[in-house]
């Protein structure tokens, strides 16, 4: 009859909604941070509320036209979507994994956590985002490391989170950072460099970015910053350390050839901050330590959190700004944050 036909038309549009959310996923908004005075060389972004927030499908499909119009700027990625690899020692010039040893906090030499394809790990639909090409959250035992290896035409940006990583490459560089500290590799025409934790008794953790430059065949160049210079400046506040070089306002003390900024903070219990990311512009934020609730800065509703290795894609949007507050625990959060290209979001979940 003509009132079957409609209803089963009206159960059909009603399945492709929800297909369409669930495709989607759990997203919302931030807002552009204003800028605050530069200590030590360093840009802080004003502390002011900033949430990321996911819903129940169930809520979704029963909340207001202005509620999911919210779930399309923020895109939780949590750790158990994340690829996990952990490679034979032998392949990157290291011995035979330890036994019973106390100070190994994994059983194998490296455990890493892939945000993108990379390595072993390819997915069609988890390339990219924007241009941030990999981020890899890696745990590397006492003793143990890559040995050398070649790199070209990436920006590769590697934040230290816990004990010490020694680089060393074929432009003559050699040190050892500590937590805290950030130091970048313009790969360019071609450069070999190695990276390894000689600390016997300690494992070592980092966060390694590589970034698509604006133009290939760079000048292979190296540089760093001891975290110890800037441990005050990211205590509850964003601490900005890489930016473009060709921005001139910018003052930052790591630049890359690319639009793209980084910032990291360490927050206190139930310190807010708004996320630096503008209209026309996308962020990509990882949880490193302890846990999140992302939020809109400017309305009621639940948060959501995030916790350790927990990441979310972040599209910007001047109606809908967002803040993140810090658990009971505190927080150690980075974000990389770019134009919106129009390239890559995860879209296999």
């Amino acid at each position: 009859s003509m009132v079957q036909a409609e209803l089963l038309v009206l159960a059909a549009a009603a399945a492709a909604a929800v297909a369409l959310i669930q495709h989607r996923g759990s997203y919302s908004a931030s807002a552009l941070a204003p800028g605050r005075t530069l200590r030590n060389g360093l840009r802080l972004v004003g502390a002011a509320p900033l949430a990321l927030s996911t819903r129940s499908l169930a809520a979704a499909t029963s909340s207001n036209t202005c509620d999911a119009m919210a779930l399309t700027n923020v895109k939780r990625v949590p750790e158990d979507r994340l690829y996990v690899s952990e490679p034979n020692p032998a392949w990157f010039g290291n011995g035979a994994n330890a036994v019973n040893d106390k100070n190994w906090s994994n059983g194998n030499w490296l455990k890493s956590r892939f945000h993108f394809s990379f390595a072993e790990y390819s997915s069609y639909h988890n390339q990219n985002f924007g241009v941030l090409r990999v981020m890899n959250d890696d745990l590397v035992q006492p003793a143990r490391g890559f040995g050398a290896h070649p790199h070209r035409d990436m920006e590769i940006v590697t934040y230290v989170v816990e004990g010490e990583l020694t680089h060393q490459d074929s432009m003559g560089t050699k040190e050892t950072l500590g937590a805290g500290s950030i130091q970048f590799m313009t790969a360019g025409r071609g450069v070999r460099h190695s990276e390894h934790n000689l600390n016997k008794e300690k494992p070592l953790r980092f966060i390694q970015t590589w970034i698509t430059p604006r133009a290939r065949g760079l000048p292979p160049n190296y540089g760093s910053m001891c975290g110890d210079d800037v441990a005050e400046n990211r205590q509850n506040a964003w601490a900005h350390l890489l930016s473009d070089n060709q921005n001139t306002a910018a003052n930052t003390p790591v630049e890359i050839a690319q639009d793209a900024n980084m910032y990291a903070t360490e927050l206190e219990e139930g310190v807010s901050l708004q996320v630096p990311v503008g209209p026309g512009r996308q962020g990509y934020m990882l949880c490193i330590d302890g846990a999140i609730a992302v939020s809109h800065a400017d309305a009621d509703g639940n948060p959501v959190e995030l916790v350790r290795h927990d990441a979310a894609e972040i599209m910007g949007d001047e109606n809908l700004p967002l803040k993140i507050t810090a658990g009971p625990d505190g927080a150690h959060v980075i974000l990389f944050e770019m134009a919106n290209n129009g390239a890559g979001g995860r879209t296999d979940f």
